[in-house]
């Protein structure tokens, strides 16, 4: 019983880690409003899966016309790391690459992603194609090429670089 209770008090540090990482605050349903945080442009005019982060209930949300600008900003040093939420579009959930929906939005840390295939980001280079379920991740990576990763597996090389995963520098 002793080894118990020692065990679950070494493990509260860890779950409390844990809820820093998730998403605190709901995501925003995109607008015609939307504007890309690094481009400045109107989120609408871009086709593919979108991102956000959601800042605080007052603030709003950061928008990204990009999963990949999206995952990016949470692995650059000097952008905000408090924030209620990081979002990707569903993509197993939109009604087209043209068209990823207004509110089809999943922790972009609980996403899987496709890195590597043949379709372009909205302001081109790789996308990183998010989805709800590992299963819906595969059957695009079947069609359109890539691999399957995880948020957590995802490089600063894949996702910062030029869109290459590593697997396809060791070929």
């Amino acid at each position: 019983m002793k080894a118990l209770l020692i065990a679950a008090l070494l493990a509260l540090p860890l779950m409390a880690c844990r809820d820093e990482t998730t998403a605190r605050l709901p995501p925003e349903t995109m607008t015609a409003e939307a504007v890309g945080r690094y481009c400045g442009m109107n989120l609408m005019e871009h086709e593919g899966p979108k991102g956000q982060v959601v800042l605080s209930k007052e603030m709003g949300a950061y928008w990204f016309s990009s999963a990949r600008d999206a995952v990016a900003f949470s692995m650059m040093p000097d952008e905000i790391k408090d924030h209620g939420g990081l979002y990707v579009s569903d993509m197993a959930k939109a009604e087209s690459w043209a068209d990823p929906g207004a509110d089809n939005w999943i922790d972009a840390k609980a996403a899987f992603y496709v890195v590597g295939s043949s379709v372009e980001a909205a302001m081109g280079g790789q996308e990183l194609v998010p989805f709800g379920s590992r299963e819906a991740a595969e059957a695009f990576a079947r069609d359109k090429g890539g691999t399957v990763q995880t948020f957590d597996a995802l490089t600063p090389a894949e996702v910062l670089g030029n869109g290459e995963s590593e697997a396809a520098h060791a070929h």
